[in-house]
């Protein structure tokens, strides 16, 4: 293991705690990083766990953690991203998307169509109860993303 636990710079997505973690425990950052989506999934405490990790853990090469310098430093950072993602939101909702709104429309066409399906009583529809085609539709965008990537189409 690594002597100190930092913030990776180079493999991070958001802040680099868990690119910081990972090379600590010497694993993988994404099994860190899927602890945290499971963990905020399951919990809740995932994303304010992120958030007192990322003030607290420093940069490689700055300050030692914990102190006030890095928590001070940690929590600049929070407000300077909630700040720039909340100027994305605001240009991306005056300017949206045109593809955007094709996925909305097409997404609110396959709900509505099911919702018809299912209330014409047809006995062979059995399986287009939510219960069963949400995780059909889960495991099928997984295969087509395995898929995507064996195949190098990324």
């Amino acid at each position: 293991m690594s002597s100190k636990l930092y913030r990776s710079r180079g493999n991070k997505m958001i802040a680099g705690v868990c690119g910081g973690i990972g090379q600590y425990l010497r694993i993988d950052p994404v099994i860190v990083r899927l602890f945290f989506l499971l963990l905020g999934l399951s919990s809740g405490i995932g994303v304010p766990l992120y958030l007192v990790l990322w003030i607290i853990i420093p940069y490689e090469g700055e300050g030692a953690t914990g102190s006030a310098e890095t928590a001070h430093t940690g929590g600049q950072e929070i407000a300077d991203r909630a700040r720039a993602m909340g100027e994305e939101l605001r240009e991306s909702l005056s300017k949206p998307n045109p593809q955007a709104g094709i996925i909305v429309g097409a997404a609110l066409v396959f709900f509505g169509l099911i919702a018809l399906l299912r209330n014409l009583d047809i006995p062979w529809l059995f399986w287009l109860r939510f219960d069963v085609l949400w995780p059909f539709l889960l495991i099928l965008g997984g295969v087509v993303l395995i898929w995507r990537r064996v195949g190098g189409k990324d």
